[in-house]
């Protein structure tokens, strides 16, 4: 590292692997790693050993809560297929979470891999051709940065969609639940405190989510011939009309 900083704060899990090929020797903060373990980042949650520390975006229910609640949208749900990137951070995790939560459901998981952008209408193809009643994305910078495109191939396909970030709803999806980031970014604030108090990275435990919010857009499961539950509509922390 050329800049004399204190502390390193990153946001995902690329960011966190290139500053710790950076240094071993300034402290890092990660504001959301999917499975900072896996990654190898930190030893343990507990004792990160080492100088990573932070926050983590991993908890093994969610996945199972995500198909829990796109089951009460869809009631008769019993075929998701599964848009992630193999290459993504904390992809394998996440598979484990969820092959578990889809047996417990009697679903059967249709796992399509995407590479390259060029690959949405390819798998959306496939989706459909497979004869999805639903989709639940995962975390990847493919499908974050085709947003736009994802929507779009969803409506035309008529497909609901369970989506890993509230932006894809903001963006015309039909729904998203998940961790609350910005709880997770404000709670690395105390992390840089600490540390610039003088306790070691390697000292403070990794902690995950606390906070989880539910976005629903009304307008486009009115599109879709869905009825949302009422009691969906209650638990919601924003709801799009």
């Amino acid at each position: 590292m050329r800049l004399k900083v204190a502390v390193i704060v990153t946001s995902g899990g690329a960011l966190t692997r290139r500053a710790k090929e950076a240094t071993s020797t300034i402290p890092i903060v990660m504001t959301n790693d999917p499975d900072p373990v896996g990654d190898g980042f930190v030893a343990s949650l507990a004792r990160p050993g080492g100088n990573i520390t932070g926050l983590s975006t991993f908890v093994p229910e969610l996945s199972g809560k995500r198909l829990e609640i796109l089951r009460e949208v869809v009631p008769k749900l019993s075929r998701v297929a599964v848009l992630g990137s193999s290459t993504a951070t904390g992809y394998a995790q996440t598979l484990k979470e969820i092959e578990p939560a889809a047996k417990a459901f009697k679903m059967q998981l249709q796992f399509l891999d995407v590479l390259h952008a060029k690959d949405m209408e390819t798998v959306f193809r496939a989706a459909s051709e497979g004869r999805a009643q639903g989709v639940l994305t995962l975390n990847s910078a493919i499908l974050g940065s085709q947003r736009a495109q994802i929507v779009e191939l969803a409506a035309k396909k008529r497909l609901p969609v369970m989506y890993h970030q509230s932006e894809f709803v903001e963006a015309g999806g039909l729904m998203f639940y998940g961790v609350n980031v910005p709880d997770l970014s404000r709670r690395a604030a105390t992390y840089v405190d600490k540390i610039l108090k003088g306790a070691k990275p390697g000292d403070i435990p990794v902690e995950q989510p606390t906070k989880f919010e539910l976005v629903i857009n009304l307008k486009t499961a009115k599109a879709l011939g869905l009825r949302i539950p009422q009691s969906l509509l209650l638990r919601a922390d924003q709801v799009i009309e």
